[in-house]
């Protein structure tokens, strides 16, 4: 009892003759009543009979009818959904970690809204790879500190560079301050450094790392102060008002060449008004 013939014998329920059915259906009379002979043998019921010059549905036919609707429009819902993971492409989002948090789960957000049925692969690794990973095809989409002086990517927000340590941390009172910074490609590396110099502040390098959880994990236990951007502070460390103030940069969303369908659908404005 395959799908066609429940659709065609429903075509003569909705017509009540062979002839308005297998036009409706775009077929000869000779084949839908060879069809619909077919479904009485597979059967071993009578589906119509004659009433005066009428063919109408045998008691069997009636109740074919109700169940042929149900396995009819299971069958439509069906494919449907399944269709809708025709061509589906994953899209490869790479987000260095420190983004994780509070932006990442923002923009997927956005994207299973217009995109149940996506799926995402999360790369987190530091911008500079992540660029030669586009750069290469190896992912789809990063999430990347925008470059100085250049307009490039999708603007997504912007984040104030602050200073951060443990909340009972003490410093005041050190004759050199301990730092815990990302890798020198990091823009808050090179500011740190370049901000406690000119103000000839005194400070040592404890640790360069290239995870956010890395140098959280230092902070928080009180080891050293780091430079992140607001964005990425998370509650076991504090900000710290009294160095002096790191610069604000630009978090933008860079496409490979071949921009991902998904990207096409999704709105990425005012990300963090959701």
């Amino acid at each position: 009892m395959d799908i066609d013939s429940l659709r065609s014998f429903l075509a003569f329920t909705e017509t009540g003759s062979f002839t308005r059915a297998a036009k409706q259906i775009n077929r000869t009379q000779s084949a839908f009543s060879a069809q619909m002979k077919k479904l009485e043998e597979e059967l071993s019921v009578k589906l119509f009979e004659k009433h005066g010059r009428n063919l109408i549905l045998t008691e069997a036919g009636t109740s074919l009818r109700v169940e042929a609707e149900k396995i009819v429009t299971l069958h439509g819902n069906t494919v449907t959904k399944i269709k809708r993971y025709q061509d589906k492409q994953p899209l490869r989002l790479g987000c260095p970690e420190d983004y994780n948090d509070n932006l990442l789960p923002l923009i997927i957000e956005r994207i299973y809204a217009v995109e149940p049925t996506c799926s995402i692969q999360v790369f987190s690794r530091p911008s500079i790879i992540l660029r030669e990973w586009l750069d290469e095809g190896k992912i789809d989409a990063a999430i990347v500190t925008r470059s100085p002086n250049s307009e490039e990517g999708y603007w997504l927000c912007a984040d104030k560079g602050v200073w951060i340590s443990s909340p009972d941390y003490d410093i005041h009172n050190r004759p050199s301050i301990p730092l815990a910074l990302f890798q020198k490609d990091c823009k808050y590396h090179a500011a740190a450094i370049e901000t406690l110099s000119k103000k000839k502040v005194p400070y040592h390098l404890l640790a360069c790392c290239d995870t956010s959880s890395a140098q959280r994990a230092l902070v928080a236990a009180g080891l050293a102060v780091g430079a992140i951007g607001q964005i990425s502070v998370s509650g076991d460390v504090t900000v710290v008002d009294s160095l002096p103030p790191l610069p604000n940069v630009d978090i933008v969303l860079l496409c490979g060449v071949d921009k991902h369908p998904l990207l096409e659908k999704v709105n990425l404005d005012n990300i963090f008004d959701t």
